[in-house]
């Protein structure tokens, strides 16, 4: 009998183990997300107790992505190896203003709680989750943790955020398919200015929706106006009596005065459609 040949994927899932097995040890920058679950696990497989995770927590991670960080690295079995470290980019000079380099910041802010922490472990490498598809996108935060030494291995064995959910499915991770995240920040447009009140009205707005069925979505903040971004598939249910009542009743409870459906739907990085100036892409680092 022929054995098969291996699919595309999972030879790019062999060639990132080989990535992994190179390093003495490997400090995951864990978000809880589809991809950073997936290199969690080939890390924990490869190397064992020497492959650790940290979560940043700040006012602007989701509360639900937050707590389920952590059940995923206890499912995982990382316990004392998931390291929660408090946060705080708010406090971070510029931040809070929301310039178009706010990612930088952030990346910025992670780097610099992750390396001291990396010292103390005895571990040379910091890693990011990063897929070969976030290449071409505006992405100044992976520029700036690249360039204070963090590293891509999924990017460097290129893999794609469909062959990430596909190989997660196949290992039985739950987060095969989870909805794709981003930090609450990236739900206001450049310049309009992130307070821990804003982010809590959109955080809560979002658990709301999720609470309504709805899973891949975005609620934009423009001042008064809310703008729902929503899986297209999502669209025709939103507007149904029963769920635009509760919809509007939600939003006005948070203090939006306007609640808008976006007919374009979710589409990541929206907010980057009218934003002036040049993308940074992780592309110019090589």
């Amino acid at each position: 009998m022929v054995s098969s040949p291996m699919s595309r994927a999972a030879l790019k899932l062999e060639r990132l183990r080989e990535i992994l097995r190179s390093y003495d040890g490997l400090l995951v920058a864990f978000s809880g997300g589809v991809d950073s679950t997936f290199l969690l696990r080939v890390g924990v497989d490869e190397l064992g107790a020497r492959c650790h995770a940290v979560t940043c927590v700040s006012e602007t991670m989701a509360r639900a992505e937050a707590e389920d960080a952590r059940r995923l690295a206890a499912e995982l079995g990382l316990g004392e190896r998931h390291h929660v470290i408090e946060s705080a980019e708010l406090e971070r000079p510029g931040f809070a203003d929301n310039p178009r380099h706010r990612c930088a910041l952030c990346k910025t802010e992670l780097m610099e709680l992750a390396a001291p922490l990396a010292e103390r472990l005895g571990i040379h490498t910091i890693a990011l989750g990063t897929v070969a598809d976030d290449l071409g996108d505006d992405r100044p935060g992976i520029a700036a943790a690249a360039a204070r030494g963090a590293v891509s291995p999924m990017v460097e064995a290129d893999l794609g955020k469909s062959e990430v959910r596909e190989l997660s499915r196949e290992l039985g991770l739950r987060t095969w398919n989870k909805p794709q995240l981003a930090c609450l920040s990236s739900r206001f447009p450049y310049g309009t200015r992130i307070t821990p009140e804003r982010l809590r009205r959109v955080d809560s707005f979002e658990d709301g929706l999720r609470a309504l069925g709805f899973a891949q979505l975005r609620v934009r903040f423009h001042d008064t106006i809310a703008r729902l971004e929503l899986d297209g598939d999502d669209l025709a249910r939103a507007v149904q009596p029963d769920v635009r009542r509760a919809i509007l009743e939600l939003g006005a409870e948070l203090g939006f005065t306007y609640v808008t459906l976006d007919l374009r739907g979710y589409r990541s990085g929206s907010l980057n459609e009218a934003a002036p100036g040049p993308l940074v892409s992780i592309r110019k680092l090589g």
